[in-house]
């Protein structure tokens, strides 16, 4: 028997949604960072075994949505509970139990497919005990289907898990060819790439009000020259990521870059220009260009 279906993975914002789909898939198809809403849209990542393929999609993390881009975001969440196999409800178990477990656990459905909970970074956690109590909170909240404890950065519980999942699987085609990870374009995964390195070079306000735009690829069989522009919201956010003589954007070119390369496996040409538009997170033209279903480039769209 061929089992194949569809997964969505969800949890609390800087859950580890992306590392367990990272680890899931077998190689880099969502950016990481330790930063809330790193992942903005849903993100596809297909795992192919002998007998089973599935498709996962990670989500942005579960938040009150409280501005034009947030509600975006929550679109995208509550889009990936239509039509899936199974769901898989992340909890972060070394910031043990919060007030905002309910709200998130909230847009989960007794009537919805089944949903495994799984508890990433135990490895951080002192003793194994302490996570009885997480355990217990998460059991009275909602009737999950399993309780797995894991850790995506170490690769800890990460077979049990794909087990689980595939046993879940109805039988099915493979709907994929072997080789195909993840249904994102090169140059929406090249955007990504440099805003993740915005994200681990900067810290306080920057990293939220940070957004990355290819305006331009160019593609030959010896390189790629990319052109892309770096939104954000103020003139001081513009000063950080200069940095100082350039040297943090240069830091975030070259290290963009030499990952697009290992990625893309061809030469890079990156060029990188930044902009300040104060309200980028309230315009749907701007907004439009977070997920790459909507995505333009800007010799296409009406962004000025």
């Amino acid at each position: 028997m061929h089992r194949s279906g569809f997964v969505s993975i969800l949890g609390r914002p800087n859950a580890g949604k992306s590392t367990l789909l990272n680890a899931l898939v077998g190689q880099k198809v969502a950016i990481v960072a330790d930063k809330p809403q790193t992942t903005r849209t849903a993100i596809q990542g297909v795992m192919t075994e002998d007998d089973a393929q599935v498709v996962f999609i990670d989500t942005p993390g579960i938040h009150k949505a409280d501005s034009a881009i947030n509600k975006r975001m929550m679109d995208a969440v509550r889009g990936s509970l239509e039509e899936r196999d199974l769901l898989i409800y992340v909890v972060d178990a070394s910031k043990g139990i919060s007030d905002e477990d309910s709200h998130s656990v909230s847009v989960l459905r007794k009537d919805g497919p089944p949903v495994i909970a799984v508890f990433n970074k135990v490895d951080t956690l002192q003793h194994k005990s302490e996570i009885f109590p997480v355990l217990d909170h998460f059991g009275k909240l909602f009737e999950f289907a399993e309780f797995l404890p894991i850790s995506a950065m170490k690769g800890i519980g990460i077979e049990d898990l794909k087990k689980h999942v595939v046993s879940r699987m109805p039988e099915g085609p493979e709907y994929f060819p072997p080789d195909h990870v993840t249904d994102q374009p090169a140059r929406f995964l090249a955007a990504e790439l440099i805003r993740e390195k915005i994200l681990l070079a900067t810290r306080q306000e920057v990293p939220h009000a940070t957004h990355v735009i290819v305006d331009k690829w160019e593609e030959t069989p010896q390189i790629v020259r990319i052109y892309a522009t770096i939104l954000v919201e103020r003139d001081g956010q513009k000063g950080i990521i200069i940095g100082q003589k350039g040297s943090m954007l240069r830091q975030i070119g070259t290290l963009a870059r030499q990952e697009m390369e290992a990625l893309f496996d061809i030469r890079i040409y990156l060029d990188l220009h930044i902009k300040v538009e104060s309200s980028w997170r309230e315009k749907a033209a701007y907004l439009n260009t977070i997920d790459w279903r909507t995505m333009t480039t800007r010799e296409e769209s009406d962004i000025e």
